[in-house]
């Protein structure tokens, strides 16, 4: 149960929810142990270990001190305004006109890119390539076979499938063959700064745009957050006005 009284440390009764909510606190990567005994345990004694320190510290009217204070003072005013962005940001909220407005504006950002899926045979020199090229065009190996037995790029494992990729991810000869060339056709010797390449393009898609209703979540979240931003740059600048700012 959450509400279960695992210690009692100088007076404080520490539950399991205390522990939840102490782990919660810690970086997203160590709240992966969460349901970890031993990790569990070391979180209760951080917990026990933080009372008894906090009374130690009264004792010793640490609180008084100026340093304290500072300190104090510091976290007081971070959490407070922490509070009052989030209450600013969690105020905003947008209507399906504008959702839509978003959407019209921006629809450059939901494109999906042309690509092309490819294959491909890289030697070193041009005569290995064409010897492979001979091969295939004769029958005596497949695309995937010569592949491995010519192949110098770590695809060789997988025939020489590079699986899809669109323009800027290849260098530009390549990348050039592969958009212009035909589909289920051995394209080179092409001649790149990595040597020789045989190419064979079996797929391609267009450019695409994608509709609204396609990416209503990711349009929507990112309409939400620019207008959170709008409104939120608002409110700094008229504390600015209201309080006063000077930058030296």
């Amino acid at each position: 149960m959450s509400d279960t009284i695992l210690a009692v440390a100088a007076g404080h009764e520490i539950t399991s929810a205390d522990v939840d909510a102490f782990i919660q606190r810690l970086p997203q990567q160590q709240q992966a142990y969460a349901s970890n005994p031993q990790f569990r345990a070391q979180a209760l004694q951080q917990l026990i270990d933080m009372y008894l320190f906090e009374q130690k510290a009264i004792e010793e009217k640490l609180e008084e001190t100026e340093e304290f204070q500072q300190v104090l003072a510091s976290v007081k005013a971070d959490l407070l305004s922490r509070m009052a962005m989030t209450n600013v940001i969690q105020s905003v909220t947008i209507t399906d006109e504008e959702k839509k407005t978003f959407f019209e504006e921006n629809q450059a950002q939901f494109m999906q890119p042309a690509t092309v899926s490819a294959k491909h045979i890289l030697t070193d020199t041009e005569e290995e390539c064409k010897k492979a090229a001979a091969e295939i065009a004769a029958g005596e190996k497949t695309f995937e076979d010569a592949a491995k037995a010519y192949s110098t790029c770590p695809s060789n494992a997988q025939g020489g499938d590079l699986g899809p990729f669109g323009r800027g991810q290849m260098v530009k000869e390549f990348e050039d063959a592969a958009f212009d060339g035909e589909l289920h056709t051995v394209l080179g010797p092409v001649k790149t700064q990595f040597g020789y390449h045989l190419i064979y393009v079996y797929d391609k898609q267009e450019e695409q745009t994608k509709t609204y209703e396609e990416v209503a979540a990711q349009s929507d979240q990112m309409a939400l957050q620019q207008k959170q931003q709008k409104e939120f740059d608002a409110v700094a600048n008229a504390l600015a006005v209201k309080y006063g700012v000077e930058k030296k």
